[in-house]
Order: C-alpha cells, then structure tokens, then sequence
C-alpha cells in the first residue's frame, strides 16, 4: 500500500490522473447524454465511475500529500482561499456561454447559482484551511482527525439550515440541501481527512503489508466485498444529490473502494512504465489545469448540446475533449515552465 516511489509518487499520480478521465466523462453523462441514456443501467454505472474513483480519491491523494508536506501555515491558508478564488473564476468561465444568454434572456433563470456553485475547487480549497487549522491544533496525533471524521457524519444527524436569500450561498458552502451544493464540507472533508489519517499510520500499515503478495490478498478481500455491494454502490452514485450528500454508509463503501482502487493503482506502478500509464500518470501529475480545461470546453459546449447526444456522439465527444484538453494542458504547461 506504499504510495511514495522515488521523487514523484507515481501511484498518486496514475489514481489522479484516472480520476480527471472520469471526471471528463461524467461530465458529459450529466450534461451532454440524452435523459434516457441518464437514465439507463449504462448511465447509473458511468456516473457510479465519475463518483468514488473520481473526487473522493482525488479528495483523499490531496489530504495524503497535505500531511506528507507540512507547509507553512500562512502559505496553505493563502493556497486555500487561492483555490477559492480560482473555484469562483472557473464557475464564471465555464458558465459564461449560459449567462450570456441569460443576459440576452434566451435562457430565463437566476445566474447565482451557477456562479456559487460548490465544485471540488471550493471544497479543495476549504479543506486545505481546515486541515492547515487542525495541523496547528492536533500536530501528528491520528485520534482527533478520526473523531472529526465521525463527527461529520454526525452533523448530518442535523436538519439542514433554513437556506433563504445570501445565506442559502453561503450555506452551500459547508452543509446544505440546494441543489448547487455539490460539494460541500459535510461530508467531503471526510476525504482529506482521511488521506491526512492514512500518511499519519501509514508507517504501520507498512509493517505489515511489506510486498505485492499481501496487497494481492488485500485486493482479493475488498474486490470480494465490492462485489457483494457494488449494487448499492451504483444506485447512490447514480442519484446525484442523495451522492453529493451521502452518509457514513457509503463513505464506509467509499473508502473499502479507495482501499482496493489504491493497492490496484500500486501494483499497476510497481511494473514498468509504457506509454499509456505514463500518460495517465501526467494527466495526474498536471490534474488542475486539465480539470479547469475541461470544464472550461464542457462547460460552454452544454450551453448548446444540453441533454441532446447520442452513445456514439457522446463517445466521440469524450476522445475529442480529451485530445484538445490535453493539448492544451501541454501547451500551457510548456508556457508556464518557460517564463518560470
């Protein structure tokens, strides 16, 4: 279960860059494809693929990688509310096809909650501040991050606060029932906080899983258990605000998977690297730029298409977003590197 190899985390880097793959497609699934396509056993398990391989894993490398850096308090706290910011910006940007119409009144619906909407770079960006606070607070002691854990799930206990007016925003933001609170912090902090636990021991988790032959038995164990509740797994993921706002169940679901997906990806690492994963691996190693990029073309494109395309069209849609999304990330990459 090791994840660091030599100076880039190869592991981390291939379960990234995974999920940005199905992030693209999910996108397009909720978006492009037409309702009965959504509404299909095919949909449900292209959305169940767009949920726990996707933004929970990535929720989870970021916590890993926020223990293993120990950054200054100050600079996390400002790389937080960078990402906030930047989550603002990506809303304006993806949306800008839409509130051009809304401005021209084709499209006659209200524009905030498409710029306040709660995607992963708010909730990035929130985590990063409250796991820089409980650094500052608990150090490098485990049982108070698993306890939080527990009280997230706990808060969900709560009923959900009166979300009228300005507050309905803000609110989104940590525990809400609106429909544009994608991600809030109840429950998705769990996520970082586990990738934070997960660093913190595992030293001894390492103690005893010291080869492939134990991380085989270890798949074998959660691939069974998988199995026997992929169904449940599937039909949450496949509703999307009952997943968005899933409970201690599936978060137990969820992480049985990342426990099997993570010793998948390590072993996939530990052979030797051809092209494919290697491509994957730069996708992950780039994840932020090519998730701006992406929802920055699907974006604007949904404006259009909405719930109008077809299997094929969907499947050529999704090669073609991936080609000019990768080239533009390595375009960008290329510029950035060369004024640095």
């Amino acid at each position: 279960m090791r994840l660091m190899i030599k100076s880039r985390n190869r592991t981390a880097d291939l379960l990234k860059g995974i999920a940005v793959i199905l992030m693209v497609q999910v996108h397009l699934i909720e978006l492009f494809a037409q309702q009965q396509i959504f509404d299909s056993y095919i949909g449900s398990v292209l959305l169940f693929l767009g949920g726990p391989p996707a933004a929970p894993v990535f929720m989870t490398v970021m916590g890993y990688f926020i223990a293993k850096g120990k950054t200054n308090f100050s600079k996390s706290i400002i790389r937080g509310f960078k990402l906030i910011g930047g989550g603002l910006l990506l809303n304006f940007g993806l949306n800008l096809h839409l509130f051009i119409k809304i401005y021209n009144q084709t499209i006659v619906t209200s524009p905030w909650p498409y710029l306040f909407g709660v995607d992963i770079l708010f909730l990035a960006g929130l985590s990063i501040i409250f796991l820089s606070l409980f650094q500052k607070l608990f150090k490098n002691k485990p049982l108070p991050y698993i306890i939080i854990i527990g009280l997230i799930f706990l808060i969900q206990l709560l009923p959900y606060p009166n979300d009228l007016g300005f507050t309905s925003y803000f609110n989104a933001l940590f525990y809400s029932n609106v429909w544009w609170s994608y991600f809030p912090i109840i429950p998705w902090l769990a996520y970082p906080l586990t990738g934070y636990v997960f660093y913190l021991i595992e030293p001894k988790i390492n103690y005893f899983v010291r080869s492939n032959n134990y991380k085989i038995v270890i798949l074998g164990i959660t691939g069974i258990i998988l199995v026997v509740s992929i169904s449940y797994g599937i039909m949450i993921a496949a509703n999307l605000h009952v997943y968005y706002h899933h409970d201690a169940i599936y978060y137990i679901f969820v992480l049985i998977f990342m426990i099997f997906w993570s010793n998948l990806a390590s072993i996939i690492t530990s052979l030797s690297p051809n092209f494919f994963t290697g491509y994957i691996e730069w996708m992950g190693k780039n994840v932020t730029v090519f998730y701006v990029i992406q929802w920055l073309i699907i974006g604007n494109i949904a404006t259009g298409l909405y719930k109008t395309q077809s299997g094929i069209q969907l499947a050529a849609w999704f090669l073609g977003i991936l080609f000019l999304t990768s080239a533009l990330t390595f375009l960008y990459t290329k510029v950035n590197n060369t004024f640095k």
